[in-house]
């Protein structure tokens, strides 16, 4: 038997071709960049390490710092000895499994199946449509060994699944009775990325849904583009209290290959930069005619089919920390955190061993009726710490209720509540916490999300001319401005479907071309500073206001074609 090294297999990456191994056949450990892992706070001259818990980067002051800490102290990730690559841990990964219950059975609801695909792509079928693979080509990883043997030919990791998927969608779709075929998988993908890993926002490794999608009609393919966008900003705005924008992307940052990409995007305010939170695609006839995807009418005539792509990452588990997060650890909205209430006896040294023991059995009884009633709690019975310390420890894990209990309490009847998000105490009689507790949660809800919606607004700014525009990047805020969408063509434009609150009629008026460069491109150029990325479209909202005719693009002057939302980001 081979030994264990020479049993694994190869993994190669450059710049989207096969690549050979390493010579000698073993791969040679990788350094980790700086920017992968936490600063280490260091002690001054003679002084000795302090041990303690918390954090000692502020958000404020040093945003990157503040997050790396704060997803490894409060236990949702470990970094691993492959660079850009993460353990999620069950705190977090408890929060994935509430976002995948909840939209599993919504997209189960609209008629959505489950399925599994290899992770192994050939490279000729990988190959076959030029310009997905293109848009991909960079991020791809080889396998090109087995053992010390070159592989007949290199295996590509997907990085997405349209071209594992589809060669079998047209051997099983022949009739239109075979019509619509609605498949996701729950799985891991791999892109070979390495632009400043940052844990769930950027990783080489990442675990996702994709639903892939076929239709007979355009007309169907258009309506499951923005049900689907619509799960992913409940998602958001109603799971983990963020707050999106629903548009669609522009030509340039649209998914390659396909007709049209829809987005909902959020924002991080203290770091002045937006986040693509999940997409929705159509992908038209593009790959249908690529892979041979074609259906017999009712009327006996050949036709390719209208295919959708969409996906929703764990990327959403690092926007809501970003999101929600304070100087104390993370804060988790209730409805997605593994434990929503803890439970503190808090005894004292004059307290006999029936007056604890008291105490411990109604911190377990009160915890019995709370988890009768739906909520996930526990009980920290643990002797060898002070109240403080787990205070601090549960704060850190971002627990939204902490249900104190000690003597006073005991002698009173009572219960003292302190919320995570803002403090608020409220004590609360025993036999009212069962009804009173999943009330509190769900108005802790609410408030979270209205508060981060509020900033979330404040931060976009309308503008007009180009100064407004660096202006409000300056201040780290995102600017809407008018647009005149310079890259696409007017057929392009006319293929757009109708979307909820913009008039076909916006999209048409007179193209113009810029001189010089497209002006998208014009703007991440000059918008660029010494300290700062270029700002890029984030989307092209799909409610829009008000766009007087003959307004002027905010870059080029040409007469603008919609609103667009602009940012730095992520």
């Amino acid at each position: 038997m081979a030994a264990p090294e020479e049993q694994m297999a190869a993994l190669s990456v450059a710049d989207g071709a096969p690549a050979a191994a390493a010579e000698g056949g073993k791969p040679k450990k990788e350094k980790k960049p700086k920017a992968d892992k936490p600063k280490q706070q260091q002690g001054g001259e003679g002084k000795k390490k302090e041990t303690k818990l918390g954090l000692t980067a502020s958000k404020e002051g040093d945003f990157g710092d503040w997050y790396s800490q704060v997803v490894v102290e409060s236990e949702m990730i470990s970094y691993y000895d492959v660079s850009g690559c993460y353990i999620l841990r069950p705190y977090s990964f408890a929060i994935w499994d509430e976002i995948k219950n909840w939209f599993d059975a919504r997209i189960k609801e609209l008629g959505v199946q489950n399925a599994y695909f290899p992770l192994f792509i050939t490279e000729d079928v990988l190959m076959t449509e030029k310009e997905h693979v293109e848009g991909f080509a960079p991020e791809v990883a080889w396998v090109t060994k087995s053992g010390s043997s070159e592989l007949d030919r290199p295996i590509a990791i997907r990085p997405t699944s349209e071209t594992v998927m589809y060669p079998y969608y047209a051997q099983w779709i022949r009739s239109h009775r075979d019509l619509p075929l609605r498949l996701n998988q729950w799985t891991n993908v791999v892109r070979w990325e390495f632009k400043h890993p940052t844990p769930f926002i950027r990783s080489r490794e990442f675990l996702w849904q994709e639903g892939h999608t076929v239709f007979a009609t355009k007309e169907e393919a258009d309506t499951e583009v923005y049900q689907i966008l619509d799960l992913y900003r409940r998602v958001y705005e109603e799971l983990l209290a963020v707050p999106v924008c629903k548009g669609m992307k522009s030509s340039k940052e649209k998914f390659a290959g396909a007709l049209y990409t829809t987005s909902v995007e959020a924002f991080i305010p203290t770091s002045g930069r937006g986040v693509q939170g999940a997409t929705s695609h159509c992908l038209g006839q593009n790959f249908s005619k690529m892979f041979g995807i074609e259906f017999e009418t009712e009327e006996k005539t050949r036709q390719h089919a209208w295919q959708n792509s969409w996906g929703l990452t764990t990327r959403t588990i690092g926007v809501m920390v970003m999101t929600h997060g304070d100087d104390k650890g993370v804060v988790i909205p209730p409805r997605v955190a593994q434990i929503q209430v803890v439970v503190i006896p808090i005894p004292n040294s004059k307290l006999g061993e029936e007056a604890v023991k008291a105490m411990l059995d109604r911190a377990d009884a009160i915890a019995a009726d709370l988890k009768a009633a739906g909520v996930r709690v526990t009980v920290d019975r643990r002797d060898n710490y002070t109240p403080g310390w787990k205070y601090n420890f549960w704060e850190l894990r971002g627990v939204p209720l902490r249900l104190e209990l000690g003597p006073r309490d005991m002698d009173s009847g009572v219960a003292m509540l302190a919320r995570r998000d803002n403090g608020g105490k409220q004590s609360c009689a025993w036999g009212e916490l069962a009804a009173a507790v999943p009330k509190l949660l769900e108005q802790q809800q609410a408030e979270m999300y209205a508060k981060a919606r509020a900033e979330f607004d404040s931060c976009i700014e309308r503008v007009t001319t180009w100064d407004d525009f660096m202006a409000a990047l300056e201040r780290k805020h995102m600017a809407l401005a008018p647009w005149c969408d310079t890259e696409e063509s007017e057929e392009e434009v006319k293929r757009r479907p109708p979307c909820l609150a913009i008039p076909l009629a916006t999209y048409l008026p007179l193209l113009f071309m810029c001189d010089t460069e497209e002006s998208e491109e014009e703007v991440k150029r000059r918008s660029a500073t010494k300290d700062a990325m270029g700002a890029k479209t984030l989307c092209i909202p799909l409610e829009q206001p008000d766009l007087p005719e003959g307004t002027p693009c905010f870059v080029t002057g040409a007469p603008a074609k919609c609103w667009a939302l602009w940012g730095r980001s992520y």
